[in-house]
């Protein structure tokens, strides 16, 4: 079998990747789902909150009766750790085109009491029932090809602690925005990369909802270092990716009293813009 054969016989299909496996939950009851978070999306110390907001968008989409992801706003208010959750959700409004939930993950204490990790509220719909009209301003970023940028694995560790996101990723760095790593950071606040999952499975809506919270934090590049935990973040889905890598771009304008935002575009493999979303990140400035 030529190569690029083997190669493409080997790549994960949706549904039987390791990221369709670790975000799958078991429904205990309507409403209410079991899952066991997975050790290896986590940085730093905890879990990643793209990771987070697929399990909950998973759940939303089979508790609701439309699948696909349209806005989605999640509250960070406690970090999720490896183990036991449950996800409840409550269907607030049914319609013909859009449906709106709300979810929670909870985990346990020591004492066995439950504590509230994510609140989310979203609205989904059918993606391919769009109509194909786009009117846009908007431009695919611009930067090298995939040979030509670098990973995780071309340099140390971006923080101390557990990096194990990084394995389940392809993550290609612009140059241009690797100046932190190189200890000269540029002071721009922009972190370009081209996004994959490391198996080879192709983008879906969900896996929208990782890209956007997975690069390295602008704040590295901006000259800060360490943790920088979500607090809130949006994303709106506005189309089906195309297969093949995306690329996603993230800027951040203003960091003021210890918070700053973090607006990202996705681009799939058609040059199409596919998601956008906003966070507001809590920044450690010492």
């Amino acid at each position: 079998m030529p190569e690029a054969a083997t190669a493409a016989a080997g790549r994960a299909t949706l549904g039987d990747s390791e990221f369709d496996r670790d975000t799958a939950l078991t429904r205990r009851a309507p409403g209410v789902y079991d899952i066991d978070l997975s050790a290896g999306w986590t940085i730093i110390n905890a879990v990643n909150g793209g990771y987070l907001l697929a399990v909950l968008g998973r759940a939303l989409a089979d508790a609701l009766p439309h699948r696909d992801p349209f806005t989605i706003s999640a509250h960070y208010l406690t970090a999720s750790q490896p183990g036991p959750a449950v996800v409840r959700t409550d269907v607030v409004r049914t319609g013909r085109t859009l449906s709106t939930g709300q979810a929670s993950l909870l985990q346990y204490d020591e004492n066995g009491d439950e504590i509230e990790r994510i609140r989310v509220l979203a609205s989904y719909g059918d993606l391919d029932s769009l109509p194909d009209d786009v009117r846009t301003t908007a431009k695919p970023p611009v930067f090298p090809p995939l040979d030509q940028c670098f990973g995780p694995e071309d340099g140390p560790a971006p923080v101390d602690g557990s990096s194990a996101i990084t394995e389940r990723l392809m993550l290609k760095l612009d140059p241009s925005t690797l100046g932190w790593a190189l200890g000269a950071p540029s002071g721009k606040g922009e972190m370009r990369a081209w996004f994959g999952l490391k198996d080879g499975r192709d983008p879906d809506p969900l896996s929208l909802l990782l890209a956007v919270d997975a690069l390295p934090p602008t704040a590295f590049e901006i000259g800060l270092r360490g943790w920088v935990p979500t607090v809130e973040l949006t994303v709106h889905v506005r189309s089906r990716p195309a297969p093949g890598p995306l690329r996603v771009s993230i800027t951040t304008r203003n960091l003021a009293g210890g918070f700053l935002e973090e607006d990202a575009e996705v681009w799939d493999s058609t040059d199409r813009l596919v998601a956008q979303s906003r966070q507001l990140a809590r920044a450690r400035l010492t």
